[in-house]
C-alpha cells in the first residue's frame, strides 16, 4: 500500500540550517578561547640565576652591634608596708564610741576610739587636791623655818630644833614634788582613754566593738594601720650567684652600672609592669643557713595604692653591665653540649657556622660575650630554605606580632600578574 508523501517544508530546513551553522561557530569560538586561556594560565617562567638556577632564598637576618647591655636579675619578692602599727589599749575601760570608718585612710593623731573616762577624771581631781594640801603643808613648813632663824642666830633655840624645821621644809617640798606628778599621771592616763592614731596611714577593720572591756590586766589591740606610701618589696638571691657576681666586678669581667644601678622594677601577678620604679635600700649581711639566699629590700612608690602589702611579685634588678656584648634572639643561637654556635651570612651570600660565648639570659634574648663582630648579619629564620652551599639572600628579620616591611610600588607592580589578551577580550 503506498502512503502519500509528506511534503518538505521549506521555512523549516532554512532554520534548521541556521541553527546548525551557529552551533559549529560557536564551538569554534570556544576552542580558542580554551586555547588562548590554557597560553595566559600557564606558569610563568621566573628570573633565573646563572645557568637558570632557581633565585637564591630569602633568609630574615639582625645585623649585630655590640654596646653595653645590662645584666638584669628577677626574683620572686613579696610587698610589704613601709610602717604598720597596732593600736593598743593602754589603759583599762569600757568602749564608748568607735570615731572612724573602717578601710579609710587617718592620720597621726586623729581619734579612733573612746573609752569611758569618768574613773581617770576623778584620780585627776583628787591628785591635784594632793597637791593643794601638799602645797599648804610646805607654807607652813617654810613659814616655821624662816621664824627660827633669827631666834637660832640670838640662840633663843637650840640647834636640834632649829634642823628639825628645815627638815620639815624640806618634807613639804618633796610631797609637793610627789603630787604634782601624780596629777601629771592622772592628766596621762585620762589622755589614754582618748585612743588616737599612732601614725598615718590605711587603716583596717575595727577588732573590738562598743561595750568591750580593754587594756584589763594587756594592752588589747584595737586595730591596725598600714602605710601604704611607700611600700616595701622583699626579695632574696641566691648567696653563690652573689658571690660569683662579686667576683666577676673585682675581675674586670663585668662593670658596675650607672647611677640608676639601684633601680628596680616591679612586675605583677599578671605580668605587668608596675608604672613606677623602685630603688633598692639595702641588701642582708649575713646568709639563711637553711635557703642560703641574701634578703634584699626595694622601696617603690605607691601613691595611687595600686600595691597591697602581702602581694606577691616579681623584681627585675640590675646589677652589673657588660662591655661589648650583643643579645641575638634565642631561636639564633644552637646549643649544643659541643659548644653554641649562630649561621653567619657573608658578604658572598653564603652561609656558614660560627662558635660563640653565650652569657645569661635578658628579656628572651642571649648575650653575647664573644664570637661576633659589628657588622656582622646572623640568621634568625629560614633555616629550612638552606640547601647545601647555595648562596642566600638576607632581608631583615621582623619581630612576631610587629607590622611588616611595606614594600614599595616598583616591586608591588612587578609581582602582580599581567593581563592576557584573552582576559582583556573579556
Amino acid at each position: 500500500m503506498l502512503h502519500p508523501r509528506t511534503p518538505v517544508n521549506a521555512p523549516s530546513l532554512a532554520r534548521s540550517n541556521t541553527r546548525s551553522r551557529l552551533w559549529t561557530s560557536g564551538a569554534l569560538g570556544l576552542t580558542l578561547l580554551l586555547l588562548a586561556c590554557g597560553q595566559d594560565t600557564a606558569p610563568a617562567a621566573g628570573p633565573a640565576g646563572p645557568g637558570g638556577a632557581p633565585p637564591p632564598a630569602e633568609v630574615g637576618v639582625v645585623t649585630v652591634k655590640a654596646g653595653d647591655v645590662g645584666l638584669v636579675t628577677e626574683l620572686p619578692g613579696r610587698l610589704e608596708a613601709s610602717r604598720v602599727a597596732q593600736v593598743r589599749a593602754r589603759v583599762a575601760g569600757i568602749v564608748q564610741k568607735r570615731l572612724f570608718v573602717e578601710g579609710s585612710s587617718v592620720r597621726a593623731g586623729q581619734a579612733l576610739f573612746q573609752i569611758d573616762a569618768s574613773p581617770y577624771q576623778a584620780t585627776l581631781a583628787s591628785a591635784q587636791a594632793s597637791v593643794a594640801k601638799a602645797e599648804a603643808n610646805l607654807m607652813q613648813a617654810s613659814a616655821q623655818a624662816e621664824r627660827f632663824k633669827p631666834l637660832i642666830e640670838a640662840k633663843a633655840i637650840s640647834q636640834q630644833e632649829f634642823v628639825n624645821a628645815q627638815a620639815s621644809q624640806k618634807l613639804a617640798e618633796a610631797d609637793v614634788a610627789v603630787a604634782r606628778a601624780a596629777v601629771q599621771t592622772a592628766r596621762i592616763n585620762l589622755s589614754y582613754a582618748a585612743i588616737t592614731a599612732p601614725i598615718s596611714g590605711r587603716i583596717g577593720r575595727a577588732l573590738v566593738t562598743e561595750g568591750a572591756l580593754v587594756g584589763q590586766g594587756e594592752a588589747t589591740p584595737m586595730a591596725v594601720i598600714q602605710q601604704t606610701d611607700p611600700m616595701y618589696v622583699n626579695f632574696t638571691q641566691s648567696a653563690s650567684e652573689v658571690m660569683k657576681l662579686r667576683s666577676a666586678l673585682e675581675s674586670g669581667q663585668l662593670k658596675r652600672a650607672g647611677a640608676q644601678a639601684a633601680s628596680v622594677r616591679v612586675l605583677l601577678e599578671d605580668g605587668t609592669e608596675y608604672t613606677k620604679l623602685g630603688k633598692l635600700l639595702f641588701s642582708d649581711l649575713t646568709v639563711d643557713v637553711t635557703s642560703g639566699q641574701i634578703t634584699l629590700r626595694a622601696e617603690v612608690p605607691n601613691p595611687a595604692g595600686t600595691l597591697l602589702p602581702g602581694l606577691f611579685v616579681r623584681v627585675q634588678l640590675e646589677q652589673a653591665q657588660v662591655s661589648n656584648a650583643i643579645t641575638l634572639p634565642q631561636q639564633a643561637v644552637t646549643r649544643s653540649p659541643q659548644g653554641d654556635s649562630v649561621m653567619v651570612v657573608g658578604a658572598d651570600g653564603k652561609v656558614a657556622p660560627r662558635p660563640v660565648k653565650v652569657g645569661a639570659q635578658q628579656a628572651g634574648q642571649w648575650v653575647i660575650l664573644d664570637g661576633l663582630q659589628n657588622g656582622d648579619q646572623v640568621m634568625v629564620d629560614g633555616f629550612q630554605k638552606l640547601r647545601g652551599g647555595a648562596p642566600v639572600k638576607p632581608v631583615p628579620w621582623q619581630t612576631p606580632g610587629s607590622a611588616p616591611a611595606m614594600a614599595s610600588p616598583a616591586a608591588v607592580a612587578s609581582s602582580a600578574p599581567a593581563a592576557s589578551p584573552a582576559s582583556a577580550a573579556r
